[in-house]
């Protein structure tokens, strides 16, 4: 079958299952609608069928594809791959695809279809023809790893697991071991000029001063904005969980030993620096999570709705919903001492240093549902993400709390995957 052929047996089936799934759901006929559009804007939208049975997922309404949003964009996919051979091979080319991309550039977070050169800016850094942007982001790695186990899980399919895969995992581990001491030990610097300063690294590139802690050093958020301590918390949480992974990937596929003790020890360091420099104590929510810290007693306690963050810990396999410590860091977020929560006449939720101040992303309404014990919170939230898409009847990146008629991106093809996500899993609990 050709790559066409395959893209239009791609939009048939998820158009199909979309269809089925709304037909069972119980809510409004709205709810239906914006289920079936969210399901089918990755096939439909940002979905190429590449040569070497590769699949490129760009991001929406920018051309490049980012490790992280491409892994992101098929997750409401994942529960079909058993029945359906054309969603395993997206998710299959996807992951080609992406460790491909790591070989090329480990410390880029966005990549170009082909070595066309084009990109974001000019910026300041070792970059080369396939990268479309060059800001390291710890989350870039983890995804296509995370990606990487659910295929596994749910396919058993031991053949995706190639010398091009190892090579990417072993690219993943030296990079996060050469980046628990950054200022020492690595050459990546990212200066880009006449921009916001969430946009560069400061110190010529370097970023803001840090000391050994354990955990690997991140120059920017999942928002793609600079961090403020080199010490990223949740991203640090993220890579821990995918070490766990790639060390069963070591042992179970390549038979190398050496290799997984290395994720082990890692994860054990990684761990272990979460565990002395991540957690502080608040006065109202006692022991809680920071969100950053340089290891030299700076912190910043905050959230922000780009995952990996501190709400989505238990979907990414950090800990359980009710586990204490993320119950008081839960706490904590969804109050207005996170800078980033904010309450208007139309919703409140998490937002970002990203967009407008008062903007609530629709990916932190969703992840605080996917994240919530309670089913009153879980409805609550649905109702909200029915009404602040201001007819598009698509999910956006942000929108004014008190008027979702002022949004960022009309439609967002990560935020209508997790949406998708999030009705599936409220009917597989049944209270849809």
């Amino acid at each position: 079958m050709d790559n066409e052929k395959k893209l239009e047996k791609l939009v048939e089936t998820v158009e199909q299952i979309a269809r089925s799934t709304a037909d069972q759901l119980k809510g409004s006929e709205k709810l239906k609608r914006m289920f079936q559009n969210c399901f089918v804007s990755t096939a439909k939208t940002t979905t190429k069928f590449l040569e070497n049975d590769e699949a490129y997922i760009f991001t929406g309404d920018i051309s490049a594809m980012w490790l992280r949003d491409s892994s992101a964009q098929v997750v409401h996919y994942l529960p079909f791959l058993k029945d359906h051979e054309i969603l395993r091979d997206l998710v299959r080319g996807l992951i080609r695809r992406q460790m491909r991309c790591i070989c090329i550039d480990p410390y880029a977070n966005a990549f170009n279809e082909g070595p066309n050169g084009n990109c974001w800016e000019k910026d300041l850094t070792d970059s080369n023809p396939w990268d479309w942007e060059r800001k390291y982001e710890i989350d870039s790695l983890c995804y296509p790893v995370w990606l990487l186990k659910q295929y596994e899980t749910a396919v058993q399919d031991s053949t995706i697991f190639d010398e091009n895969v190892e090579k990417a995992l072993r690219q993943i581990l030296k990079l996060w071991k050469t980046e628990q001491n950054h200022e020492r030990d690595s050459a990546y610097t990212f200066q880009r000029l006449n921009c916001p300063p969430t946009d560069t690294l400061c110190r010529e590139g370097k970023g803001s001063e840090t000391v050994y802690t354990g955990m690997t050093w991140s120059g920017f958020r999942p928002s793609d904005d600079a961090c403020q301590y080199g010490y990223l918390i949740p991203s640090n949480m993220f890579a821990a969980v995918v070490l766990d992974y790639m060390k069963g990937f070591f042992e179970t596929y390549y038979h190398n030993q050496e290799l997984a003790h290395e994720a082990e020890q890692l994860r054990g360091e990684i761990l272990e620096g979460i565990r002395r420099y991540g957690i502080v104590k608040d006065e109202e929510f006692g022991e809680m999570y920071a969100y950053e810290t340089d290891g030299m007693g700076h912190y910043n306690l905050m959230d922000d709705a780009n995952v990996p963050s501190l709400l989505s810990l238990p979907w990414l396999g950090w800990c359980e919903k009710e586990d204490p410590l993320y119950q008081n860091t839960r706490k904590f977020i969804l109050s207005k001492k996170n800078p980033f929560y904010f309450e208007g006449s139309a919703a409140c939720g998490i937002g970002s240093p990203h967009t407008p101040e008062n903007y609530i992303w629709h990916i932190g309404l969703t992840m605080q549902g996917l994240t919530s014990r309670d089913e009153e919170e879980r409805t609550r939230l649905l109702e909200t993400l029915l009404a602040t898409d201001n007819d598009c009847e698509v999910m956006h990146e942000g929108f004014d709390s008190s008027d979702p008629s002022q949004f960022t991106r009309e439609w967002f093809a990560w935020a209508n995957s997790l949406f998708a996500l999030y009705v599936l899993d409220l009917k597989k609990g049944g209270e849809i």
